[in-house]
């Protein structure tokens, strides 16, 4: 005859058994935890195939929103773009000018790096995206004051025989070296890029500030008048006629100061130079 169960002999028994219920839910939770963690997110879900088109299109969204503007709306598309597809070098560039377009400047110096760093394994195929990259690195270093990064960059550049704008670096080169206080070599390295295309107007700009900070207004002004004839757009042209203003004053010449100051302001009233000339121009009245 069997005996009745005693509960006091054997007082673990349901301390046991509720231990193992735990351990069993314990386990089915982890099964389940391990089962979300190997789960591919939606963006990675798909064929490679799937996955390139995806990321292919994200890309070039992105880069319609840039090419009209919508910072923020490129920067969230080209995200995506790089979630999908992290070693695409176009999309790292693409990253690279929607945040300097916001503003921050460290993560976009990151991207171009990392897009020149990509597409140096791409071999002959990634030339234009690092000949792009340096070149807007050359740019970002002067507008962070780090002029010996951007001469770097601008050399890599002008000293490359398969890039097609080299005029382009020397301008950047030779306003590096002005800042860096080499003045003679900045009028020779932005004589270079005007031999190469005589009207670029950034070089023009740049030789002429270079002449009229020395002393050589009667150089600085027909460079000046020849950057503002190629049309630059309202932001340049707003500095520039400014800038011809300055000398015009130095000179003695008020009403031909006091038409460019107005140009200026009328030009670009919201922007730096617009409300420079209009200062100016109270104090000329």
């Amino acid at each position: 005859m069997s005996q009745p169960f005693d509960r006091s002999r054997h007082p673990d028994v349901g301390c046991r058994t509720a231990r193992l219920g735990v351990r069993v839910a314990a386990l089915a939770a982890l099964s389940l935890a391990l089962g979300l963690a190997c789960a591919k997110p939606p963006s990675q879900q798909g064929t490679e195939e799937e996955l390139f088109r995806r990321a292919l299109a994200h890309r070039d969204l992105g880069a319609d929103h840039l090419a009209h503007g919508d910072n923020a709306l490129a920067l969230r598309e080209l995200l995506l773009s790089e979630e999908i597809n992290p070693k695409d070098p176009m999309t790292q560039s693409g990253l690279a000018e929607a945040y300097r377009r916001q503003g921050h400047v460290a993560e976009a110096e990151q991207h171009w790096l990392r897009a020149i760093e990509l597409a140096t394994r791409q071999g002959s195929s990634g030339r234009s995206t690092i000949q792009l990259a340096r070149l807007n690195l050359s740019s970002l270093y002067v507008q962070m004051e780090r002029y010996p990064e951007s001469i770097e960059q601008s050399k890599l550049l002008a000293n490359d025989p398969t890039f097609a704008a080299p005029w382009i670096a020397l301008s950047n080169e030779g306003w590096a070296e002005y800042k860096l206080g080499q003045t003679e070599q900045a009028r020779q390295t932005l004589g270079l890029a005007l031999q190469y295309k005589e009207n670029f107007w950034r070089a023009l700009l740049n030789l002429g500030i270079l002449e009229a900070d020395t002393g050589h207004q009667g150089e600085a002004l027909p460079l000046f008048n020849r950057a503002l004839a190629q049309k630059p757009g309202p932001l340049a042209e707003a500095e520039i006629n400014y800038r011809i203003a300055e000398i015009y004053v130095s000179m003695g010449q008020r009403e031909r100061a006091l038409r460019h100051l107005t140009a200026a302001v009328q030009t670009k009233p919201s922007g730096e130079w617009g409300k420079r000339s209009e200062e100016y121009l109270k104090i000329l009245r």
